[in-house]
């Protein structure tokens, strides 16, 4: 099914819209898994989480809820990937503590590491666990130009690993001057060109919206007949919404969402607690 989420989970803004006035922060992330049906696990990035933490985690989500964990940067950032096998199976290890709510891991490759390094990633790959999916997302650009990109496409396939797909078009428009928002974006942003492929694995789709949200129509009505039609061939598809204005974050999620179920997508639905009615209704 079609997962559709944002970046974050808990976003102090989203009080009084999103999450209901007089929300606390120790029930955003119960809340948001009541109305979106993934999130992009940024914060494990950072620091790995204790085991308690990610039984509560668990604990707090419904069972159809993923998590879409982001691997540790001294794995994905610490110079050899291949090096850095036993880190990753150890990281691996402990979000499997989410059970049935962990969804495919997300390996970011920094700026530097180019397609020179291909035998490196192969050697990651190899010893990635079977069991754990995984996606990929590259930002150097000789991975966008074809001697780059098909043996890269070539060697997720034989692994059976995804592709992250990145899409700052809505950001980049050379004749939108933006304002203080839309300048961090771009340039915290990675500025690739948007390649809407499809590896071996799960397809993780990080779509960078504009703030001025009737700009992104295009964009979404795009995305909207890609992924309904990929769905038909292998549905395992993530969508991951970010807007510079994070408030905004959950609108595109639900203009998405509305977009997909008129073409009949099929879209998984978030799952309340037994006896529990879900949270904002009014959202989708």
């Amino acid at each position: 099914m079609i997962r559709i989420g944002c970046a974050v989970w808990a976003y102090p803004g989203w009080v009084g819209d999103f999450f209901p006035p007089g929300t606390r922060s120790s029930e955003f992330l119960k809340l948001y898994s009541r109305q979106l049906t993934t999130v992009e696990g940024n914060t494990t990035f950072y620091a790995t989480p204790s085991s308690a933490t990610v039984a509560r985690w668990a604990t707090e989500t419904p069972a159809t809820f993923r998590f879409c964990c982001k691997l540790p940067r001294e794995v994905s950032h610490g110079g050899s990937l291949a090096a850095k096998v036993p880190q990753a199976r150890a990281f691996v290890e402990r979000m499997q503590g989410l059970g049935e709510r962990c969804g495919p891991f997300f390996l970011q490759l920094p700026p530097g590491y180019g397609p020179t390094r291909l035998a490196d990633l192969e050697r990651f790959l190899a010893g990635w666990p079977t069991e754990a999916a995984l996606a990929v997302e590259v930002r150097h650009p000789d991975w966008y130009v074809p001697v780059g990109e098909k043996p890269l496409m070539a060697l997720l396939d034989r692994y059976r690993i995804g592709w992250v797909v990145m899409d700052v078009r809505p950001i980049r428009d050379p004749d939108d001057p933006g304002g203080a928002l839309l300048n961090d974006a771009r340039e915290r942003k990675p500025d690739v060109p948007l390649r809407p492929l499809r590896g071996g694995g799960p397809t993780l789709i990080r779509y960078i919206g504009h703030p001025d949200l009737e700009r992104n129509d295009p964009f979404l009505e795009e995305w909207a007949a890609r992924v309904t039609e990929w769905a038909q061939t292998d549905p395992r598809i993530y969508l991951f919404m970010h807007c510079p204005d994070e408030a905004q974050s959950p609108r595109l999620c639900r203009d998405i969402t509305a977009r997909l179920r008129n073409r009949g997508a099929p879209i998984a639905e978030a799952e309340p607690k037994p006896n529990e009615p879900p949270a904002q209704l009014d959202l989708f």
